[in-house]
């Protein structure tokens, strides 16, 4: 099955992608990993796009839809994917609606990880990350405390709050996803396709909820 993960800063669309991966052994499709692939491997889109990342301006769409098509093209996306990070706006979907046609397929169910704003910003500015890039191990000051303050439980380093994870920051961020992303839910519910999912409590229990909806299917109004 096809998959898209919508969900605000925070949600959990990446610890949850990672289990769907697991489970269903389908490939992740993450825009920012493929983007770094295919500059690496020199592909056209690939060269395209390192010209504006060398110049810091923003990947225009058109490129990002001709590097995501290029990887949904490859032999382990034909039994199916998770897109994570994309689309992240109306006209995003569009083209890649577009480009899915052109490939004979199309996608079977957007999962949206729904959290509290509040809840999201507690998630987020709590956050501590190991000083050790080879270790990047995370903690949080209220839900998943080290067992020596400031300290990495596996190697011992430093923890440190990341620029990105301040308050200002994060709402900041919410806000750009509520005006770009959140519209994604009404394209995608016209559709048919949004699978709303209380993104609260265990890790265990979001992802059951999700597994069981994808793998009971939606019925229609007459029970079919």
């Amino acid at each position: 099955m096809n998959l898209i993960l919508l969900g605000g800063p925070g949600a959990g669309k990446g610890t949850q992608a990672k289990k769907l991966i697991d489970k269903f052994q389908t490939p992740q499709i993450s825009t920012g990993d493929i983007l770094r692939a295919a500059v690496k491997e020199g592909t056209e889109m690939g060269r395209k796009a390192k010209e504006y990342m060398d110049a810091g301006k923003l990947v225009p769409d058109e490129v990002v839809i001709g590097i995501i098509k290029d990887r949904l093209k490859q032999p382990d996306c034909q039994k199916g994917f998770i897109l994570d990070g994309f689309p992240r706006t109306v006209p995003q979907a569009e083209a890649l609606d577009r480009v899915l046609v052109g490939l004979g397929a199309k996608i079977d169910h957007v999962v949206s990880i729904d959290v509290d704003e509040e809840a999201l910003v507690t998630r987020l500015t709590g956050r501590r990350t190991c000083k050790n890039a080879a270790c990047g191990q995370m903690f949080h000051i209220k839900f998943t405390l080290p067992k020596k303050e400031g300290v990495c439980d596996k190697c011992g380093t430093e923890l440190y709050q990341r620029d990105d994870d301040n308050e200002t920051t994060v709402r900041s961020r919410l806000t750009t996803y509520n005006q770009a992303t959140a519209p994604l839910i009404g394209y995608y519910s016209v559709k048919g396709l949004v699978r709303p999912i209380a993104g609260v409590g265990s890790i265990d229990d979001i992802f059951n909820q999700i597994v069981g909806i994808l793998t009971a299917g939606v019925k229609c109004s007459c029970g079919h």
